[in-house]
């Protein structure tokens, strides 16, 4: 709310400041649908599928063997000699402290290459806003998500795509880090890493 009501406060400033004799232009561009929809954020979003799928096979696997000593303890740790069941529960707790830092490691490596795949992408499509706001006289392009209304004409993301697709660059080799901003709770929006860690019940969710 704060970041609209400051949006609105800046427009009205432009506005009011600009002299009775210049056009003030304003456009639109809803970043991600953007990444959603070009080419690169396609692209993107399929490897880190993929990625997703290849590394939750692995944790499921590891989370089977967890979950196997557990029952075994359950079922036959009462009639097992002391230094048996000893041996079968060092077994479990190893497994489980390790499959709960492999789980750990690989959610936050999900995260960060979402991060690196999504803000290359972001830094590219700000660089052809930038260059289609001079090449066409905008006096402000603002981001979407900040508006509660405006005229669907001046909505320019569908140009912002076509534009980037048409460059064929590998992401991130168009605009500086400076340009861009800040990602928010932007992502690629990839299938979640849906693998509970043994004993907690809980869930993890990779991406937005």
């Amino acid at each position: 709310m704060r970041q609209r009501l400051l949006w609105c406060a800046v427009l009205t400033a432009i506005v009011i400041s600009a002299p009775v004799y210049a056009e003030v232009r304003i456009a639109l561009v809803d970043m991600q649908r953007a990444i959603n929809d070009c080419d690169a954020g396609k692209k993107a979003k399929a490897q880190f599928r993929a990625k997703i799928m290849q590394v939750q096979g692995r944790l499921q696997k590891e989370q089977a063997e967890v979950q196997a000593l557990k029952e075994e303890l359950e079922k036959k740790g009462m009639l097992m000699r002391q230094d048996e069941r000893q041996n079968l529960e060092d077994q479990y707790t190893h497994k489980l402290r390790a499959f709960e830092q492999e789980y750990k490691n690989t959610r936050d490596d999900l995260r960060e290459k979402d991060v690196q795949m999504t803000g290359a992408i972001v830094r590219d499509l700000t660089h052809v806003v930038h260059t289609l706001g001079r090449q066409q006289g905008y006096t402000l392009v603002v981001e979407k998500a900040s508006i509660l209304y405006a005229v669907p004409a001046v909505d320019i993301t569908d140009q912002v795509i076509r534009s980037y697709n048409a460059m064929h660059v590998k992401p991130g080799t168009l605009g500086a880090s400076s340009e861009a901003p800040r990602l928010g709770n932007r992502g690629l929006g990839a299938s979640p890493l849906s693998i509970a860690p043994a004993g907690t019940g809980g869930r993890s969710t990779i991406s937005r």
